[in-house]
């Protein structure tokens, strides 16, 4: 990953999962970071871990993106250091599982916010200077979910439409700047979501590693794509869906991601 080596990358969501495995790619290739998410014991022990390890710069920036100020906070973070971050990482997101009507509505809310709405303002916030400079690259992490409705993750599934289809009209947008765009799409991961969602792991494939996904969107981004899905079946699953009928899609899915105490 040494393509940003020397260079400043900023990562949201940094503190566990494909976030800290992309921090750790882009460190052990040379590259600075700026790392934020709201565990500051985490964020620091990473930054002192990766400096040491790699003798790059890694500095923590505590900041809460369900907060409506919080991607300012962190913008403010690299204007007052002076540093021109040439990757931006929107990686901070998670999901609630269960019933619309019975996922609480503030969790809704938060959710749409990291998902969705912080990822457009961070992208707002860093995009003009990497235009100005004539390069810069963003990662916009969403996942398999955005092919397809899914049922009780109905809202998270439908913020990672979002950012599926936001990255790749970006890229096209800004790629006469020198600026690159990709979605990276992953899947079922080894990481915490299950748990801050509250839902049981629903596929019987194994979960790919944090470590496989980070260099699968890294290597795209790198090439100059504009999506990728990390691992082949995740791939085929995504590709056989669109020649399903939408409401046979969602049928199919309600009945898997289904909560147990609602099956008949």
């Amino acid at each position: 990953m040494n393509h940003w080596q020397g260079k400043w990358a900023l990562i949201t969501g940094a503190s566990a999962g494909i976030g800290t495995a992309i921090a750790r790619e882009l460190a052990a290739g040379g590259t600075n970071l700026v790392l934020t998410a709201r565990r500051r014991d985490r964020l620091a022990g990473l930054a002192a871990e990766l400096a040491a390890k790699h003798n790059v710069r890694a500095l923590a920036c505590v900041a809460d993106l369900a907060q409506s100020l919080g991607p300012q906070q962190v913008f403010s973070f690299t204007e007052e250091k002076n540093i021109a971050i040439d990757l931006l990482v929107n990686n901070a997101g998670f999901g609630a599982y269960g019933e619309f009507s019975k996922v609480r509505l503030d969790r809704l809310i938060e959710m749409t916010q990291v998902n969705v709405t912080a990822v457009v303002q961070m992208t707002h916030l860093y995009l003009p200077g990497m235009i100005a400079r004539g390069s810069g690259d963003i990662l916009i992490v969403a996942s398999t979910a955005a092919f397809q409705p899914v049922p009780y993750i109905t809202t998270y599934a439908a913020t990672k439409v979002f950012d599926l289809h936001f990255a790749e009209g970006l890229a096209e947008e800004v790629r006469q700047y020198g600026v690159r765009v990709c979605a990276l799409c992953p899947g079922s991961t080894e990481t915490e979501f299950f748990q801050v969602a509250g839902q049981r792991n629903h596929t019987r494939r194994a979960p790919e590693t944090a470590e496989k996904v980070a260099r699968v969107g890294l290597a795209a981004l790198a090439a100059g794509k504009t999506s990728v899905i990390s691992g082949f079946k995740n791939w085929l699953g995504a590709e056989t869906v669109r020649m399903v009928p939408r409401r046979t899609v969602a049928r199919i899915a309600g009945g898997i991601f289904r909560p147990k105490e609602n099956q008949v």
